[in-house]
């Protein structure tokens, strides 16, 4: 028997212009899938089914088959059943497994589960689905639930399955004949239909511009070396939360903050030194962007900062003049000009300046990250 499976792709989109090709952490949104398909082994031949020539090169790249689907069934118009059965009738095979490139988050595992349930035999059609344990409504009325009577926890109520569109399978025969017969076959037609559960990150589609925002924060929260862990808020740790870098800076004494006039091409330390001297503490942004940003602060011996924590990001910062006196998690260490400290979130730290003369430091962090202060004023 036959398996084939196909990544349909067309390069026309109506709600995010040509997304199959949006590029991702470096690569197009349709590596993603096709990549975790080639890790599967239960497929005898792998699709990339598409209108648009340049999907030919991206199958050719990645050594998988291409299916240049006709131009009328690559419109708005034109029907999943339409599409699918001129796929059918044109590329041999016993059954069918679509993979929607919009799930870049489905697992080979996954994959793998679903073709083994529907060639299983047990089913001609086999759509996964995603449990929504909520109550839910449809046309106004209730699904899931009675209005007269009370509401149970959503733990206990019965799901209602939605389609996951990532994953869809059918059998040629079966649905050659329910498109024979009704004109349609995508849903199950008259044979044994199935749905298999979907859980987690493979739900995730990508149908609207947020969607790519959230994929990327994913990827980039997996790809991450830096171990996560699980933190909860402690009433009795008596903390709170400042945001506002500028008010931040002019509670740590600073007055004097440039913030305004970063990313220029090139900057010279030593110039915005000597523009802004060393009798009295002063700091200048000089890098701002969606992902960090830089600071230069200088403050005179026995100023600094108030000791702290980041929950959520990592910072770094470069000595450039002068000492300074690192406590961290209450452990007191001496820098120095040219060194670097690395400070991984979570942990407190405070920062004086120590010696005779104005010290520096360039700060690299966010703009809009939070500092966690205790309560009390003498820390």
């Amino acid at each position: 028997m036959k398996t084939v499976c196909m990544i349909p792709a067309r390069l026309g989109s109506k709600r995010v212009k040509k997304k199959n090709l949006r590029m991702i952490n470096g690569k197009p949104l349709i590596n993603y899938v096709i990549d975790t398909v080639k890790q599967c082994d239960c497929f005898d031949e792998i699709y990339l089914n598409s209108e648009a020539l340049i999907f030919k090169e991206i199958a050719d790249l990645h050594g998988i088959s291409f299916y240049k689907r006709p131009d009328e069934y690559a419109t708005d118009q034109s029907t999943n059943d339409e599409f699918a059965l001129d796929f059918i009738e044109n590329v041999p095979g016993e059954t069918l497994i679509q993979v929607l490139p919009t799930s870049p988050l489905i697992s080979a595992d996954e994959i793998e589960s679903f073709a083994s349930e529907i060639l299983s035999g047990n089913y001609d059609t086999l759509i996964s689905v995603e449990n929504k344990q909520i109550a839910c409504v449809y046309e106004n009325k209730p699904v899931n639930y009675d209005k007269l009577k009370v509401n149970p926890p959503s733990q206990n109520m019965t799901p209602v399955q939605a389609y996951a569109t990532a994953l869809m399978a059918w059998r040629y025969e079966t649905f050659r004949k329910d498109m024979e017969k009704y004109g349609s076959a995508y849903h199950g037609g008259e044979g044994r239909t199935g749905y298999f559960e979907l859980r987690g990150l493979s739900t995730v589609d990508i149908d609207e511009e947020a969607d790519f925002l959230l994929i990327e924060k994913i990827m980039m929260s997996q790809n991450s070396n830096v171990d996560r862990e699980i933190e909860y808020y402690d009433e009795k740790s008596r903390e709170h939360i400042e945001v506002d870098v500028e008010s931040i800076l002019e509670k740590d004494g600073l007055r004097k903050n440039d913030l305004n006039n970063a990313n220029q091409e090139i900057i010279n330390i030593s110039e915005i030194i000597n523009e802004n001297g060393r009798s009295a503490p002063w700091s200048r942004r000089v890098i701002e962007t969606d992902s960090n940003s830089a600071t230069i602060l200088a403050q005179l011996p026995g100023e600094g900062n108030r000791r702290h924590y980041h929950p959520a990001w990592n910072e770094w910062w470069f000595i450039i003049e002068g000492e300074w006196e690192w406590e961290i998690e209450g452990v007191k260490k001496i820098v120095k000009k040219g060194d670097i400290v690395f400070m991984r979130k979570g942990r407190a730290h405070k920062i004086t300046a120590i010696g005779k003369e104005i010290a520096i430091r360039l700060a690299v962090s966010r703009s809009d990250v939070a500092h966690i202060y205790p309560e009390r004023n003498d820390v």
